[in-house]
């Protein structure tokens, strides 16, 4: 499997103070999911047992999760639940704290698709589209938003409208998504205005770009890239700082919000 971006992790299974107690982590792979229903009744199991709150959805093409609990427990987890599991083995998590349980019950589902975006030909899970570090957007936006061969780099924000409104990167391209299923109509209308640069995509976690980027490789736009890890993976490689980046990333949980640091304060 191709390598992920471990994002977020401080002091190891330790919280960075004893004001932010829980361990939240978030994680998904694209990879074949044969039995979806059973891998479902697995984790909402074993989650349930360690006392984990949170989100995970299972699909034939992969597993998409958001969790927050006890750290010891959530590390036994992913090391037992996930890592054991040679579909799921060495799938890194972003990993950020919180000062109480931002989820209010677990939910473990099956779903057509773990991001939808309506595009059965669009399959991750055999193979990815090029992504580009987030050292190497940060040097990108410090020669001038250009990439290392000259072409000028155009962010294209994946995400909702309301969550752009949070936070993005500066001069970032927005097409008000209302949600990620419209990404493939935007794309086609705008398509002109893309032509002849790197459009580096990007999102929450990843996932959402990661299927951008396919598309839009699809449609023959050969300069689409993904930003690996996402938003939160940018934060973490880049310690905090960020470059480039403005306001705040919205997250889907009770936190609503973290800064460059990962922080919700």
């Amino acid at each position: 499997m191709p390598r992920r971006v471990r994002a977020g992790a401080r002091g190891g299974d330790n919280p960075p103070s004893m004001s932010a107690p829980v361990l939240n982590v978030s994680a998904y792979r694209f990879v074949p999911v044969a039995d979806p229903q059973a891998l479902r009744d697995r984790l909402h199991a074993s989650a349930a047992a360690a006392g984990l709150k949170g989100t995970v959805l299972v699909a034939a093409e992969g597993l998409n999760l958001f969790l927050a609990g006890v750290p010891a427990a959530l590390r036994a987890w992913v090391r037992d639940a996930l890592h054991a599991d040679p579909r799921f083995a060495g799938l890194a998590t972003k990993d950020s704290w919180s000062a109480a349980q931002p989820f209010r019950r677990l939910k473990v589902k099956v779903k057509d698709e773990i991001i939808r975006m309506n595009r059965p030909a669009v399959a991750p899970q055999a193979g990815r589209a090029p992504a580009v570090e987030p050292a190497t957007l940060a040097r990108w936006l410090a020669r001038g938003g250009r990439d290392d061969a000259g072409r000028e780099v155009v962010l294209l924000d994946t995400r909702n409208g309301f969550e752009v409104d949070a936070g993005t990167f500066e001069g970032a391209v927005s097409w008000g998504l209302a949600r990620f299923s419209d990404f493939p109509a935007a794309f086609d209308a705008h398509r002109a205005a893309l032509e002849g640069k790197t459009v580096v995509s990007f999102c929450t976690g990843g996932i959402r770009c990661e299927k951008a980027a396919l598309y839009m490789q699809a449609q023959a736009l050969p300069g689409a890239l993904q930003l690996e890890g996402g938003i939160l993976g940018y934060f973490a490689a880049t310690g905090g700082e960020a470059p480039g980046w403005r306001g705040r990333c919205f997250v889907f949980d009770e936190r609503v919000a973290l800064d460059a640091t990962l922080a919700s304060t």
